[in-house]
């Protein structure tokens, strides 16, 4: 799932299904949606050192997988499709 203003850049619906080769984890499915959506490279993380952007969260499972190592596998209800990778815009400010 994404958060909106990705949605309006990448022409896309909240929710996008992606095929992933090989073992789910946070960069297999950030290469999917890049490969499927070109114009998301560099909103999410880092172009060039591929670090998830500061106010950028990453959930699955009702847990915060922000900090996670990037190649950590994911739930198996998130490899199986049964629970969303959520990407969730951070909102900063007082």
């Amino acid at each position: 799932m994404l958060p909106a203003h990705l949605r309006s850049l990448a022409k896309a619906g909240s929710e996008v299904m992606l095929e992933i080769d090989g073992p789910v984890t946070q960069r297999s499915v950030l290469d999917a949606l890049e490969e499927q959506y070109p114009m998301l490279r560099g909103t999410i993380r880092d172009q060039v050192t591929g670090k998830r952007r500061a106010f950028v969260r990453f959930f699955a499972c009702a847990e915060d997988l922000s900090h996670e190592s990037p190649d950590s596998a994911l739930p198996e209800p998130v490899a199986t499709g049964a629970e969303p990778f959520l990407v969730i815009g951070a909102i900063a400010g007082g």
